[in-house]
């Protein structure tokens, strides 16, 4: 018995050593980019994850099977939320439609269906909605949702403000394309930077990176 628990503490020892070997071999400017300055994050001893999405990314769609899977057994202490991006007004559409369905209590529901909507079924095409959201707001309703009560939302004064702000975060971020990880203000990771041979994403190497 006491042979067979110090094997065990052995092993555990070893598993924990390669770990911390494979962290160390990451490096600055290849697997991760340093955000400068650091972003603020919440206080506590929680590990903020950001992911800077943008709803007409084919990548960031691409993404999003991975991320559900790591999400499920993501650490204790990390605290995950999704986060719009914005280079230009073109995306602030799509960044304004995050925060309605956020604010209508639907994120759950509709977010997973947004990308759908544009990626597979094509019922949405962002850049008609630049010029006229009416789609935008018959397809909520589609859904089975409240369309009035995501249009108000939609026009409101909060979350017109929170995308007026997307431009700024994501700037601040350091955040170059979608999508994009930030690590507790301090890391920023995408998935290009772990290519495989063929030149397709490896996302089992890009989430152990993430770890």
């Amino acid at each position: 018995m006491r042979i067979t628990m110090q094997i065990w503490k052995f092993a555990a020892t070893v598993l924990l050593l390669m770990a911390t070997v494979a962290q160390a071999q990451l490096s600055a400017g290849k697997d991760y980019q340093l955000i400068t300055p650091p972003q603020p994050v919440p206080p506590g001893k929680t590990i903020e994850v950001l992911e800077f999405f943008w709803y007409g990314c084919p990548h960031c769609s691409q993404l999003q099977p991975s991320l559900h899977e790591w999400l499920k057994k993501k650490p204790a202490d990390v605290a995950f939320r999704s986060q719009p991006a914005a280079f230009s007004d073109d995306w602030t559409q799509l960044a304004r439609t995050f925060y309605a369905i956020e604010t209508i209590g639907a994120l759950e529901k509709l977010h997973p269906e947004v990308f759908a909507a544009i990626h597979k079924t094509k019922k949405l095409d962002p850049k008609g909605l630049i010029k006229d959201q009416k789609p935008l707001f018959a397809w909520v309703g589609a859904q089975g949702q409240d369309a009035k009560k995501f249009t108000d939302a939609y026009n409101s004064f909060s979350v017109v403000s929170k995308t007026n702000r997307t431009v700024d975060t994501t700037a601040a971020y350091g955040v170059s394309g979608t999508p994009s990880i930030a690590i507790d203000g301090r890391y920023l990771i995408a998935p290009h930077m772990v290519p495989t041979k063929s030149g397709a994403v490896d996302y089992e190497r890009f989430f152990r990176n993430v770890d």
